[in-house]
């Protein structure tokens, strides 16, 4: 991160841009704020304050400088309390140093292209299952995408490959969508959805270990190969690792990929001539993964880093604590690094967004999301390929239940 002369906060600080009323994008106060204030002091929804940073270069600096870290998410704000219970186990996300090198060089190999062309048949029978039941079950050639696709196939997918029962869903589901909205919640609020997802996950690793002293021989999901590399003498994991697999991959791979590929048919679902070509040049569904990544936010969340020293970027002063607010679904929107970027170009080439992150703690599991999205376009096109809106956009209701936003209804007609 470099520093520059620019100046243009003032010292009271902001209220974090709200949200624009059925649009699933950046709020559009990220536009001025980019050109005029590329560091601002903001306060968020839970009372704290942090700098917020919009631009794309910054932004992608800022999740790569060694100055600033991730705290734990049942860490941060700190408490004064003394008798506040310990934080919990960290997520991948917030992993630091060797324990993130050891625990991402595990991991990593179940999220390569090959392990994924592995499971991309499973996937792509998941999704065709989904829409052969929807057009089924409807009397007109007409149906709600959301409750029959983008809802149900993330969490089929998800216990397909991590090894989640899917008969417990409603036992790990009402604490994920909590922390999805943590940056407006208390942090006793925080602290028990954590620990009940931390308590299911250990859990159902102890029945798993049972299997295992059992003689069972596992199976090929996520669970039970990290859980065998952590009985394995000289591993890289330890027990305590899978508990953190496990609950990372609730927080990152279920609402998120709903609420993403809701708010991707919608783009194209508006864009009928985009969508037209894409179904006639298939090859080009790569790109357009891409291209509905960078448009359509996989995170609208506030992304919390803190500093360790003190530096000055852009004129600002930030102080070893203060929190960063590297701001994705602004830096991707950014004109200085993307061509007319409130335009959805599904042939956009290069395209450098920061959909993922960036740095050490680039997403691990971003290759099994652009697959996901992959998959269900294929599969909508080759089924559907007459696919469009049964009512107006404008008209469509609103899931505003987390920061991520998405449409709750998604009707069509084939």
């Amino acid at each position: 991160m470099t520093s520059t002369d620019e100046t243009g906060a003032t010292d009271a600080p902001m209220t974090v841009p709200a949200f624009d009323p059925a649009d699933p994008g950046p709020p559009c106060a990220y536009a001025r704020l980019r050109a005029e204030q590329p560091v601002v002091k903001a306060l968020m929804p839970n009372g704290e304050t942090g700098w917020l940073i919009s631009r794309h270069e910054d932004v992608r600096a800022a999740f790569a400088d060694p100055r600033l870290t991730r705290p734990l998410l049942s860490a941060w704000p700190p408490r004064e309390d003394a008798d506040a219970p310990p934080p919990c186990l960290p997520t991948f996300l917030e992993m630091t140093g060797e324990h993130h090198t050891r625990v991402r060089r595990a991991v990593s190999p179940l999220f390569s292209r090959r392990r994924l062309e592995f499971m991309a048949p499973r996937i792509r029978a998941m999704a065709e299952e989904l829409i052969d039941t929807m057009v089924r079950g409807s009397a007109d050639g007409t149906g709600d995408l959301v409750a029959s696709f983008t809802e149900p196939l993330p969490l089929r997918v998800l216990c397909e490959t991590v090894g989640l029962p899917h008969e417990d869903r409603d036992l790990y589901l009402p604490h994920t969508l909590t922390l999805l909205s943590a940056a407006g919640l208390s942090m006793d609020e925080i602290l028990e959805a954590l620990y009940a997802l931390q308590d299911y996950a250990s859990g159902l690793i102890d029945r798993r270990e049972k299997e295992f002293e059992e003689g069972g021989a596992g199976g090929d999901d996520y669970i039970s190969l990290l859980l065998a590399e952590s009985r394995r003498e000289g591993g890289d994991l330890t027990r305590d690792d899978v508990v953190s697999f496990v609950v990372t991959m609730l927080m990152a791979g279920y609402k998120t990929n709903i609420q993403h590929t809701a708010n991707a048919l919608l783009a194209l679902l508006t864009h009928p001539g985009q969508l037209r070509r894409l179904r006639d040049e298939p090859e080009g569904i790569d790109a357009a993964v891409e291209e509905l990544l960078r448009y359509v936010p996989l995170m609208n969340a506030i992304n919390v880093l803190v500093a360790l020293e003190d530096f000055t970027l852009h004129g600002q002063r930030i102080r070893a604590g203060d929190a960063v607010l590297p701001v994705i679904a602004s830096a991707n929107r950014d004109p200085e690094a993307f061509p007319e970027p409130d335009l959805l170009d599904l042939t956009r080439s290069p395209n450098a967004h920061t959909a993922f992150g960036y740095g050490p703690h680039y997403c691990t599991g971003a290759h099994l999301t652009r697959l996901q999205l992959s998959v269900a376009l294929r599969v909508l096109l080759e089924k559907l390929p007459d696919l469009e809106l049964a009512e107006p956009a404008d008209s469509l209701p609103w899931d505003e239940t987390t920061p991520l936003r998405a449409p709750a209804r998604l009707p069509v007609r084939w």
